[in-house]
């Protein structure tokens, strides 16, 4: 397996960029847990991915946990039961997933209970 190696100065320079405290506060602590992610959130919002349901219903199985790094649209239908972590999806797209008896959690509340973010696989 390949080793990733992220620079955390970089981190901190995107970092000073972003005005959401929130979103500072979690890049902050993943950047110790998780660098991965903390990297991908530190990214600038232009270069962030967003994914509509139909995608995430052809790349997932059914039981997955998975973290979206960008936006969830809601554009299509989910018919798998899967477990989506994202830092932001609109209100249709919510509803879609729970109506598929799906969960979506916002990254910030998957943090308290699972800080390191074991067994979810990140799409990009």
């Amino acid at each position: 397996m390949k080793k990733i190696v992220i620079s955390k100065t970089k981190i901190e320079n995107r970092m000073r960029q972003k005005a959401n405290p929130l979103l500072i506060n979690v890049i902050v602590q993943l950047k110790k847990e998780n660098p991965a992610i903390a990297k991908i959130l530190a990214t600038p919002r232009k270069k962030k991915s967003v994914f509509n349901l139909t995608q995430l219903d052809k790349m997932l199985k059914e039981g997955d946990k998975v973290f979206v790094p960008g936006k969830i649209l809601s554009s299509g239908v989910l018919t798998k039961k899967v477990k989506i972590i994202s830092w932001d999806a609109s209100e249709k797209a919510i509803e879609k997933i729970k109506e598929a008896k799906a969960e979506f959690i916002y990254l910030a509340d998957e943090l308290k209970s699972n800080k390191d973010l074991k067994g979810v696989r990140i799409l990009q």
